[in-house]
């Protein structure tokens, strides 16, 4: 009997290896396993993923995207915005491509800041809102800007849900045929404004 219950208590311990962890994304001090403009956008500031100026306008969308694609996942992390001026904006795309030749990307976009945060964006495809919170939900979750926020973003199968600051602001099922299922996970800067914006503690547990 008490060989059982030693057996069963070190099969417990291996539980959590088995379900997965959560591994991170951004080690809060190099580029290492992400692309795009790091000599004149993007810069690592305070362990933190970070574009933009307060003194300089952003003229154009930019994006710093992983080097791995990703299907299901859940992805934990925490952003910053601040801004004087313009569409002061960011995002976080998942199941998303570059554009070849383009600055753009293409794919499903957990929107933030100009008055998005908590919402689904569908960029540079159907160009459309598919989801955000209602003001009741976003008075519960929405912080004033310059203040650090938390998004938790789990993609299974076609269900896409949010969370802003521990509240869930979207449950989206995709209903049409063709809408990619895997692809790059990237951070945006929002172009025509000036402002900065900041992603860190980015971990992912793949599903």
């Amino acid at each position: 009997m008490k060989r059982l219950l030693a057996l069963v208590l070190s099969l417990s311990f291996l539980l959590p290896a088995l379900a997965g962890e959560p591994a991170a994304l951004f080690d809060g001090k190099t580029f290492s396993g992400w692309e795009g403009d790091t000599a004149g956008v993007w810069r690592i500031e305070g362990g933190a993923l970070t574009a933009g100026s307060l003194e300089k306008k952003q003229e154009k969308n930019d994006f710093l995207a992983t080097t791995k694609e990703y299907g299901d996942f859940e992805l934990t992390l925490k952003w910053r915005l601040e801004g004087t001026e313009g569409f002061v904006n960011g995002g976080v795309q998942i199941r998303s491509k570059r554009i070849p030749d383009h600055h753009e990307m293409i794919g499903y976009q957990a929107d933030l800041g100009a008055g998005y945060d908590g919402a689904l964006y569908d960029e540079s495809r159907r160009k459309k809102m598919l989801a955000q919170p209602s003001k009741e939900v976003l008075a519960k979750c929405q912080k004033p800007l310059g203040e650090w926020n938390e998004y938790r973003i789990r993609a299974e199968g076609p269900r896409i849900r949010l969370w802003l600051n521990g509240v869930q602001t979207v449950d989206y099922t995709e209903a049409e045929a063709g809408i990619e299922a895997q692809g790059l996970i990237a951070v945006q800067i929002h172009g025509n404004a000036t402002s900065v914006v900041q992603y860190k503690d980015l971990k992912i547990e793949e599903l």
